[in-house]
């Protein structure tokens, strides 16, 4: 283990406050009634997301504004607006074709006028957008009780240390904001297969309001007051899986595997103790963790381009998103930059050898059997 004393310190991961020592109370507090939801996203998760929620919306019209807006990155389909599509057609074809979104969707292309008079923010988007998409949110301006729901694995960095994509949000719309992650295979939940997820809270009151939004009988959420445990779990387990791809595109087997999966929570909960004070134990074996860990490294868009990687010496990553994800972005690779980038410049290389295994195939052309001669 380094002795070399860290260049960033630990974030605080609080219940109360957000990374920049900012206060939130309790939002969602008037009795104005029924809220209105909009989702920030209209990918293949952010669509799956939209038929659960839209649907528990349309069940309880005393609780929520039965249209559930979501915004939609404008595209052309065949001649076709996306947005058209999905409004006349009630399908995103794009990027989750086959099942029909609820009638009560509805896409909206401009943000502004999305997000205008929401309680309710959910955010799924390539974290990468959110550094254009929320200064435009907070000029349009807020209601004031409005809150908000990370769908988004990612972390970034700052000269203080790791930063949390919900911080993100929350720092720059001043509402506190929530996370749901889990073992959660998009197509797999849009085709009604039984899964849980874990929503991580600051507010158990805002856990019970929230539950009661994606909560159903064959998508079971559970409330954790852990959001920062929740979050970095939902982003960790990429890199995890990037290196489980390795392994399959390399013909190793399943105790191969199995070896990574293990390693690669330890590393995860190092991570998290390492870089974050106050994340509970108990986390890891909600959906969020183990199970998340599982899933991915057996299935999911990490796993899968990481092993076409070994298998197509030559192709990029970029490439990949391209074409086998036919336009949408990895989380893993940019979450191994930024997570090598961190252990590195606080001397802590030693301490996460299969973290920096990862990085180093997947960015600086390391030897892919390296995976195993950690």
């Amino acid at each position: 283990m380094s002795s070399a004393k860290p260049l960033l310190s630990k974030r605080q991961s609080s219940s109360s406050s957000s990374s920049n020592g900012i206060m939130h109370k309790c939002q969602l507090s008037t009795n104005r009634s029924p809220k209105k939801v909009c989702l920030v996203g209209s990918g293949n998760w952010g669509c799956v997301i939209a038929r659960i929620i839209a649907a528990n919306m349309a069940s309880s019209p005393d609780v929520f504004d039965p249209v559930l807006t979501m915004w939609v990155f404008e595209e052309t389909v065949d001649g076709r607006k996306l947005s058209e599509i999905i409004n006349s057609d009630h399908e995103n074809v794009k990027y989750l074709p086959g099942y029909k979104l609820p009638t009560n969707v509805v896409a909206v292309p401009d943000l502004k006028e999305a997000v205008a008079g929401a309680d309710v923010l959910i955010f799924c988007v390539p974290h990468q957008f959110l550094g254009k998409m929320l200064p435009q949110i907070k000029d349009q301006g807020l209601v004031p009780d409005c809150i908000g729901v990370s769908l988004i694995k990612g972390i970034d960095f700052d000269d203080q240390g790791v930063v949390l994509v919900s911080s993100i949000i929350q720092t720059a719309l001043d509402i506190d904001c929530s996370v749901l992650m889990g073992a959660n295979v998009a197509n797999e939940v849009a085709a009604g297969d039984f899964c849980e997820s874990t929503l991580g809270c600051n507010d158990l009151r805002h856990g019970a309001f929230l539950q009661d939004l994606f909560h159903t009988n064959r998508f079971r959420v559970n409330v954790v007051l852990d959001p920062h445990g929740v979050e970095l779990c939902g982003a960790l387990k990429n890199v995890v899986a990037l290196g489980a791809g390795f392994c399959d595109g390399l013909g190793y087997g399943g105790n191969t595997k199995a070896a990574i999966i293990r390693l690669g929570l330890i590393e995860m909960k190092k991570f998290c103790y390492r870089f974050f004070d106050g994340i509970k134990e108990d986390t890891f074996f909600e959906s969020c963790g183990v199970a998340d860990l599982i899933t991915t490294c057996f299935g999911g868009r990490n796993r899968k381009c990481a092993e076409l990687f070994v298998k197509d010496k030559g192709v990029t990553w970029e490439e990949m998103e391209a074409t086998v994800l036919n336009g949408q972005k990895l989380q893993g690779t940019g979450t191994a930059k930024e997570v090598f980038h961190i252990i590195e410049k606080t001397h802590s290389l030693p301490e996460f050898p299969l973290f920096a295994a990862i990085y180093r195939i997947a960015f600086e052309g390391a030897d892919p059997t390296t995976i195993v001669k950690l």
